[in-house]
């Protein structure tokens, strides 16, 4: 999948070639978007209206995402997401959106790894750029609101190593659980980690 345009290299931060990023911000909006996903239907923020949505920025070459699909914590996170009522959309920000065997290999991609996902969207970076999306994994909740409540990283360990995922803590799980409970997220931004998401300059 070397067509997916995304280096696997450590990011925790935006390190980007000329561009920056307009960040969403915390407590405001999410940006609205809608993208085309793997199976050729269009797909809207607004079609998830009053649920909460996790978003997910995925590149399966990188070995921060293999981490966690191979070990079964996205799906486990996934899971989570889904017994709390909420939407998860996973989004891949590349040049190569576009490109039919784009969308046929990541819906190939996601069935294998059994995601537990609403949609798989393909991005040529119009979406990514209005969040701020950095790297994969990059994470996002939006609450029934519409309003973006957390950004960050999946967790609380900066590793392509799967042995460190038992003593992480899960911010994607933090948050919906707080959520939940009526509770405000306690960590509402964490720096994220993971192979840095490339976007087309001319774009």
């Amino acid at each position: 999948m070397k067509h997916l345009a995304l280096s696997a290299v450590v990011a925790f931060g935006f390190m980007g070639s000329g561009a920056a990023l307009a960040q969403a911000q915390i407590g405001q909006p999410a940006p609205a978007f809608s993208g085309t996903d793997t199976a050729g239907k269009q797909v809207s923020l607004a079609d998830f209206k009053g649920k909460y949505v996790v978003l997910e920025w995925v590149n399966p070459d990188c070995p921060f995402v293999k981490k966690h699909y191979k070990s079964g914590n996205m799906q486990s996170t996934q899971k989570h997401a889904a017994a709390k009522g909420a939407a998860w959309v996973s989004l891949n920000t590349s040049g190569a959106a576009a490109d039919p065997k784009t969308a046929a290999s990541l819906g190939a991609w996601s069935k294998e790894q059994k995601a537990v996902i609403s949609n798989l969207v393909l991005d040529k970076g119009n979406i990514g750029r209005a969040y701020g999306a950095r790297t994969t994994p990059h994470m996002y909740v939006i609450d029934p609101a519409g309003k973006l409540v957390y950004a960050g990283a999946i967790d609380s360990k900066p590793s392509a190593s799967a042995d460190d995922i038992p003593g992480a803590t899960n911010y994607v799980v933090q948050a919906l659980d707080e959520l939940a409970a009526g509770k405000a997220v306690s960590k509402p931004v964490t720096q994220p980690y993971g192979c840095t998401v490339k976007y087309d300059t001319a774009g």
